[in-house]
This record gives C-alpha cells, structure tokens and sequence, in this order.
C-alpha cells in the first residue's frame, strides 16, 4: 500500500511521504488564497473552496479563515454553514450531512498519534474517520475528536469535547461531552 492509501484506510502511514506533503501543499496554498480574499470576492472564494473539498454539495458557506489538511476527505451535503477560524484535520474522511451549522473555532480531528512513545516518536501516525450527521448544530469551541459519529439533529453545545459517539436528537455538552438531554423533534 502506498502511504495516502495506509492513511486512508486508517493505519499507521508516514505523513512525511513526498505525495502527502504535495497534497497538504496544495491544500495550504488555497486556503491561504482564500483567507486572503476581500469580501467582495464571495464568488472567487466559493470556486476556491469547491476546489479545495470537491465533495461537498450545493451552497457551501464559510466565512475565514478556514484550515485543513487535504480537503479532498471532507464530504459534505448540501447548505452546511462553517463560522470564522474551524480547522478540520482530514487526514481520514469527515463526512458531514446537509443543513450542519458550525459555530467559530469548531475543531475536527481525524489524525492521532500512538500513546505509546516509542512509536509516537517514529514520526509516523494514524487517523479515525468522523461522521456528522444532517442538521447538526456544533457550538463555538467544540471539539470533535477521531472516530467520533454522531448522529441527526444533534446540538453540541459550545465548547464541548466530543470523545465518543452520541445517538439522533440528544443535546450534549460538557468536557467530555455527555447527553443533556433529549431534543423532541416531531
């Protein structure tokens, strides 16, 4: 397997490998192009951004600066909402469902390193795939830690670091983040 395929697939890759620092370039100099825009460049901004995460649907909104790793591993539906400054680390998929709103700051993480030292200090790491289902509303701050799923009409309250999966329609909160309570969606 080359290493983009082992980093795909989740296992241990080497993040050094000449094609995934070609990608991670490409991905910078487009963000970095995009952070950059004035406001009256919304059109130019929405082309850069479908080009930087091509599998994401229709009337994709993000106000900058926004950061990531590929891109490219981030699929989302249609009318997601992303707030000022939310870094997504997809070095695994990110599948996000339509109609997800996220507040500023919000933070994604599919890369993690071994607890063990000795292999944490090969250089090399590994990623969890995170899945976010439709009309989720993620509060400013929040985390959202590898190989979590969570499911639809979830309210994640601000700040909360989300560690495990969570069911439809529960609002969760806290460090780490627990069920508050259920949402009656009728």
């Amino acid at each position: 397997m080359t290493e983009k395929e082992k980093m795909l697939a989740g296992e241990m890759y080497d993040p050094m490998d000449s094609q995934l620092v070609t990608d991670r370039h490409k991905a910078r100099l487009l963000f970095q192009n995009i952070n950059n825009l004035n406001e009256d460049s919304r059109t130019e901004r929405d082309a850069l951004f479908y080009e930087l995460m091509p599998n994401t649907g229709k009337n994709l909104w993000i106000e900058p600066p926004f950061y990531c790793d590929y891109g490219y591993n981030i699929k989302a539906g249609d009318n997601v909402f992303m707030n000022f400054n939310c870094c997504i680390l997809d070095v695994c998929e990110v599948a996000i469902g339509s109609r997800t709103m996220m507040g500023p700051n919000v933070q994604i993480y599919t890369a993690t390193h071994p607890l063990e030292h000795k292999a944490r200090n090969s250089g090399r790491e590994f990623g969890r795939p995170i899945s976010i289902g439709k009309n989720v509303w993620i509060g400013g701050n929040a985390v959202i830690c590898p190989g979590v799923t969570i499911g639809d009409n979830v309210v994640i309250g601000a700040g909360a670091v989300v560690t495990k999966n969570f069911p439809n329609d529960v609002f969760i909160a806290g460090n780490p983040a627990k069920v508050i309570k259920t949402i009656e969606n009728n």
